[in-house]
């Protein structure tokens, strides 16, 4: 087997992150860990399960979630532009997900009240995601600044394939990272953890695999010169090193007694 290059490796990074969110997709957010158990207990490989058991939407299986969407936008743009340019990013991001688009339900309203009535669930389509609604407003409204303050959900991560892979070692690569997220997602904490998971990603699209990956984004962010430094590093470390003592701990032994919001 010939060994895979740099380019093989972003072009890797963008592919497999679009499959595992369509792979994910029909057991995406289901909460109940004893009813996952039971859904994963009737088939041992549940990627791509036929029938959505999605407790919050529902789409085909093979399609994207509303963070695989996120990840397509962002690759359109930068494959279109060349490389990433923020106006062009906010436009088609707005397109997708906005007016007109299958994300414009009433149940996918930013306007929605939230003392209404309650949806019934699961709804058929897609799901807009918070951070979109607010990014809808805040462009709807003109703002210079679109992306959500307090949003700090996963959606940058999920979605950070397409920048690192365009970017990975190259001195702008946090930069563009940054920019790119802060669209939708402005928020301080958001992007410490998207920035250290870009890091990672970075590692492995250089270096291929490396037990030693984690240790050196470790020592990145402790480096008081590191590129692009972010006040809540410190606590990012935090993290890695409590996901490095349960490293060879199996998922019921720390979700949730470790791993709360998973």
């Amino acid at each position: 087997m010939m060994a895979l290059s740099v380019e093989d490796r972003a072009v890797g990074a963008i592919i497999g992150a679009a499959i595992a969110d369509a792979a994910a997709q029909p057991l995406h957010w289901i909460y109940d860990l004893q009813k996952l158990d039971a859904l994963l207990s009737e088939c041992p490989c549940p990627e791509f399960r036929a029938q959505s058991a999605n407790p919050f939407y529902r789409r085909v299986t093979g399609q994207q979630s509303c963070y695989g969407d996120q990840a397509y936008v962002l690759a359109e743009s930068l494959a279109e532009c060349g490389g990433l340019n923020v106006e062009d990013l906010t436009q088609r991001t707005y397109k997708l997900f906005g007016p007109g688009s299958e994300y414009d339900t009433p149940v996918n309203n930013p306007d929605r009240p939230k003392g209404g009535p309650r949806p019934q669930l699961p709804i058929e389509g897609p799901w807009r995601h918070a951070s979109i609604k607010s990014f809808m407003k805040n462009f709807e409204a003109g703002k210079k600044e679109t992306g959500c303050i307090n949003d700090e959900q996963i959606d940058g991560i999920t979605k950070l394939a397409p920048v690192v892979a365009l970017y990975a070692g190259k001195p702008e690569m946090l930069e563009k990272v940054e920019e790119a997220i802060r669209v939708t997602q402005n928020s301080d904490t958001c992007v410490a953890e998207t920035l250290a998971a870009a890091r990672l990603l970075e590692y492995y699209i250089l270096h291929g695999p490396d037990e030693k990956a984690l240790d050196s984004v470790i020592e990145q962010l402790m480096d008081k010169n590191r590129m692009n430094p972010q006040d809540l590093d410190r606590a990012v470390v935090g993290h890695f090193q409590q996901v490095k003592d349960n490293l060879f701990k199996s998922p019921k032994e720390v979700i949730p007694a470790v791993f709360t919001n998973t």
